[in-house]
């Protein structure tokens, strides 16, 4: 059953900005769109009855309204979802195959209309950020659909009269939490992977970015059987750490900052869960004296991922530029970063949209102030010369900055946002020291035209993906994940899917002559 009519969530039914719907007068409540979480196959409210709303950081703008769960509501979506793993768990890998075909076809008929509900609720541009976005959830739903069929063990040839072979097992109820800067694809990811491996989920969307999220999985309900898949909404430390830690999860599955990372972990340490993290990052850019051209400097300014705010885990916002080229090239960058056009989220002019919220804004700003305080320069953006209200929503300016250590807080700490720090360098030891130095270790971008150079950085250094003389995002087939604290586990491959679904079982039959 699908949920809410888009086309009755009009921006302007509420222009005030407010906390939830608590603090909304009554006829304002009733104008406000309405989304459902999905248990057991059907449609809910929360067991409280108390509602979240949805705003554009655009615009302020209400967009809709979405329920503040429980424990209680968390604890009937796991029941749900033991009920119905002992028929998932042994569909046939046609059957899924079918449902995520369907899917996929369903989601690309609505694709556009998807793409202005998540670019309104991110404030992430619609052509750069949310088509694509919608365009990944078709292209992983198409990509897993086959990917039951790749569950395969092996025999193994340990004794002469036993026949050992290996069968692989879902782990059954996941518990998986997604964050708001790619809500749909990583909502996907994860449901893709561990459905197509025979278990069942309950997810939880991040309260900034609900709505999409309930729109894509309600197109899924409707190919999957009852209690397969299920979304509940809320706060994080209402229903989200409820779900963690309800003692019918067999699996947790988390995306989001490291701090919060370690807490799911230390939950999962008291039933001795397996786990998967996809966690935070600060990836080093390193360009080489025989890349000091705009090519790169595009490629340097994709990676930093400015068109979604630079809210990605991804983003190299650290750039190691050599020394003999580092002027000139930081000069190709500001110019690139220059003609990025911030603004309305849903213009197709734009390149770059808004900040999620007032708190990511305000700590993105105090990066960048604190910076400019110690002595940084800002070659662009800077301090945002106006207030939010009188730009109408969380927008700020592309920023670069020179003039820090490496050791300053703006160039090892994960920011967030549109920032980078730009550190020459003189030697390939002294810029790996420096890239390695870091606690985090998702990502990394090498830039030269020599390949033994190329291949002999991305060699050491310590990140889990390594793009040579590219900065696109993640893609279908790839082993993508961390390692040190940018996580635990792999996504968006098959290979990752039954390293981090499923189980090996080794069975052993005796093959020897019976008298």
């Amino acid at each position: 059953m699908p949920a809410t009519d888009l086309s009755q969530s009009s921006p302007e039914l509420v222009v005030e900005v407010r906390a939830d719907l608590r603090d909304l007068p009554a006829p304002e409540v009733a104008e406000v769109a309405r989304w459902l979480m999905q248990v057991d196959g059907g449609l809910t409210a929360s067991e409280s009855g108390e509602w979240l709303v949805s705003r554009s950081p655009a615009t302020g703008h209400v967009i809709g309204r979405f329920p503040r769960g429980t424990g209680a509501d968390s604890r009937r979506a796991v029941l749900a979802a033991r009920r119905a793993l002992a028929t998932w768990r042994t569909a046939s890998p046609a059957v899924r195959e079918a449902a995520f075909l369907a899917a996929a076809d369903d989601v690309e008929a609505r694709a556009d209309e998807l793409a202005r509900l998540l670019s309104r609720e991110t404030g992430n541009a619609l052509r750069t950020q949310a088509r694509p976005e919608i365009a990944s959830v078709i292209d992983l739903l198409r990509y897993f659909a086959g990917a039951a069929y790749q569950a395969q063990g092996v025999t193994v040839p340990a004794l002469p009269d036993v026949l050992t072979y290996t069968i692989r097992e879902p782990f059954g109820v996941v518990a998986a939490v997604v964050p708001w800067n790619a809500p749909a694809q990583l909502s996907v990811v994860k449901i893709a992977m561990a459905l197509s491996m025979g278990n069942t989920m309950v997810l939880k969307p991040a309260e900034d970015a609900s709505l999409v999220v309930l729109e894509v999985t309600a197109i899924l309900q409707r190919h999957l059987p009852p209690g397969v898949l299920n979304v509940v909404t809320g706060l994080g430390p209402e229903i989200g750490a409820a779900l963690m830690s309800d003692p019918d999860v067999d699996k947790l599955s988390f995306t989001g900052s490291t701090a919060v990372g370690r807490s799911v972990l230390a939950t999962a340490a008291q039933r001795i869960l397996p786990v998967s993290l996809e966690l935070g990052g600060k990836s080093p850019a390193i360009v080489f004296p025989d890349s000091d051209d705009d090519r790169t400097a595009a490629g340097v300014v994709a990676g930093m991922r400015f068109t979604r705010q630079g809210q990605s885990c991804t983003a190299g916002s650290r750039l190691f530029v050599h020394e003999s080229v580092f002027e000139s090239f930081l000069q190709r960058v500001a110019d690139a970063v220059s003609r990025l056009v911030v603004g309305d989220p849903l213009d197709d002019a734009t390149d770059m949209g808004s900040i999620i919220n007032e708190k990511q804004y305000a700590r993105v700003v105090s990066y960048v102030a604190s910076a400019l305080a110690d002595g940084a320069t800002a070659r662009t953006g800077g301090v945002p010369q106006r207030e939010p209200h009188q730009q109408g929503g969380w927008f700020m300016q592309p920023t670069i900055l020179t003039g820090l250590d490496a050791t300053a807080a703006a160039a090892c700490e994960e920011i967030f946002g549109p920032v980078m720090v730009a550190i020459p360098w003189h030697s390939e030891d002294e810029v790996v020291e420096q890239a390695n130095a870091s606690s985090y270790g998702l990502a990394g971008y090498v830039w030269s035209r020599d390949v033994a150079t190329a291949l002999r950085m991305a060699g050491r250094l310590q990140a889990g993906w390594v793009q040579v003389n590219r900065a696109g995002g993640q893609y279908p087939g790839l082993s993508y994940g961390g390692t040190k604290e940018s996580g635990i586990g792999r996504e968006f491959s098959i290979q990752g899917a039954i390293d981090s679904y499923t189980y090996a079982k080794s069975v052993s039959v005796d093959v020897s002559t019976q008298p």
